[in-house]
């Protein structure tokens, strides 16, 4: 992968600005804040990400990825206050899940989830390198 800065912008914080990569690409479809058996053990919204990223790591990890395959991420959220608010907690469970691996990301207001109880809804794409031969 190749981080895409342009040279005279501000670096920034939690993201990338863009990514170029080559290999298996792997596309996670939304996940949110249920367990494997889709079932809320919360309401709350950073427990709620927190298992929304667990699940995203899971689907990685079946497709033979991991959090530093990630090229990009959107964020669906239903409270853009309650996110903003929260940013330092939600820093720190990113960081706990997918360590320090900044996506290109998104993250947009909706109204509503299909999930009457989701707080948040999470898709990534990810490349997995194609392997180098010798």
């Amino acid at each position: 992968m190749k981080f895409l800065q342009p040279p005279d912008w501000l670096p920034p914080k939690g993201y990338a600005n863009g990514i170029a990569a080559r290999g298996t690409m792997i596309f996670v479809g939304g996940q949110i804040g249920w367990n494997g058996q889709q079932q809320f053990e919360t309401d709350d919204f950073i427990a709620q990400t927190a298992q929304a990223l667990r699940n995203i790591l899971a689907v990685l990890q079946a497709g033979g990825a991991g959090a530093e395959h990630m090229v990009r991420m959107t964020w669906y959220i239903i409270d853009r206050d309650e996110y903003v608010a929260r940013l330092k907690e939600l820093g720190a469970v990113y960081r706990e899940v997918m360590g320090r691996n900044f996506p290109a990301m998104s993250c947009v207001e909706v109204s509503r989830l299909v999930e009457a109880r989701a707080k948040v809804e999470i898709e990534v794409t990810a490349v997995l390198p194609d392997a180098i031969k010798a």
